[in-house]
């Protein structure tokens, strides 16, 4: 008696047929169903919306361009220093932000103007510390040139304004 016991407790849950059916349909057929469900919801939301066409006006708006090329007047007047100064420079060169010699700080200013003008220029156009290059940006070389003179200049500086170049 206590053999036959003992080979019941080793069965398995699944006794019949039908309940082995039932098992290999809800281990094999009930995920693949809701996997797909899963899918469909997923890829329902990237669907167009009731109403969206494609007529020439639906699609610009879907497509509108990101960025814009400008094309710049080799003729057009270069801007003066201060002008430069207030879009460009200003922002750290006025706080001192980042290590930059504040406008005005005649202290700051004097080694870098013992230097001389090329090596300000040079530092402004390819960058220095924490300043980033500024050429090839916005402003010509000349009109960055310009605002190295302002802010020199205008901290105890006598550098002479440079020239224009010479149009190509």
């Amino acid at each position: 008696m206590s053999d036959n016991h003992h080979e019941e407790a080793h069965t398995g849950p699944i006794k019949t047929p039908k309940q082995l059916l039932w098992a290999v349909a809800y281990s094999f057929i009930l995920p693949v169903i809701v996997i797909i469900g899963l899918v469909y919801y997923v890829t329902s939301e990237y669907k167009p919306q009731a109403g969206s066409s494609n007529s020439p006006e639906s699609v610009a708006a879907r497509i509108q361009k990101v960025g814009s090329v400008e094309i710049k007047s080799a003729n057009a007047e270069p801007r003066n220093g201060e002008e430069v100064y207030k879009v460009q420079c200003g922002g750290c060169h006025a706080a001192g932000s980042l290590g930059a010699p504040k406008f005005g700080d005649a202290g700051a200013w004097a080694a870098r103007l013992g230097k001389g003008y090329p090596a300000l220029l040079t530092s402004a156009l390819k960058g220095k510390g924490s300043m980033a290059a500024q050429a090839g940006g916005e402003y010509s070389d000349f009109e960055i040139g310009r605002a190295v003179v302002y802010m020199a200049n205008g901290s105890g500086g006598k550098l002479a304004e440079p020239k224009k170049p010479e149009a190509k």
